[in-house]
């Protein structure tokens, strides 16, 4: 059963990417993204796409917008450094791109190799062409990435949406 704050971030998101015609949706699996996943799956206008590593994901969003097509990709704060060579490719070409990132290495991180790359993750985002916005509450998630994606569609540009630890949820060790 998922909490009331697990449940509406997900659902806003999902709402926000139906309106904006998002036809196509990859992924890596993360528990992070789990019920947005799987609202996508389960939605027959969206094909959902199983990346092997995040950086497919940039071909995806080429390929669908030459299509005429609109996608968005799914992953976590350490698999935006497996991108950056490719992101080089949105932004030469001028594809628009929704980037939805779930935070790790932040409050709370029990696993210490995720701390570098998600300290950096803003950062390396901008460097690479991204306006980026961060949420960290639930009841902003509507409005910014409303917002943030009416800007990706409209004027060709790349949006990357951070989801913070804290609206994500601190992921426990297990032992």
């Amino acid at each position: 059963m998922h909490s009331p704050i697990e449940t509406s971030w997900p659902d806003a998101v999902y709402a926000q990417l139906r309106r904006v015609g998002i036809r196509q949706v990859g992924y890596v699996p993360d528990a992070g993204h789990s019920r947005l996943i799987a609202l996508c799956q389960a939605d027959p206008d969206i094909a959902d796409v199983v990346l092997t590593t995040e950086e497919e994901g940039v071909g995806l969003v080429a390929g669908a917008a030459l299509g005429g097509q609109r996608a968005a990709l799914l992953m976590q704060s350490s698999g935006v450094g497996n991108c950056i060579n490719m992101f080089s490719l949105l932004r030469n070409c001028g594809f628009a791109c929704v980037l939805l990132v779930t935070m790790r290495g932040e409050f709370g991180e029990f696993n210490q190799w995720q701390v570098p790359m998600g300290s950096i993750t803003a950062d390396v985002l901008r460097l690479s062409g991204f306006l980026t916005y961060r949420i960290d509450n639930a009841a902003d998630v509507d409005e910014i990435v409303g917002a943030g994606c009416d800007m990706a569609f409209d004027g060709n540009l790349q949006i990357a949406f951070l989801l913070s630890q804290r609206l994500i949820g601190r992921k426990q060790w297990t032992r």
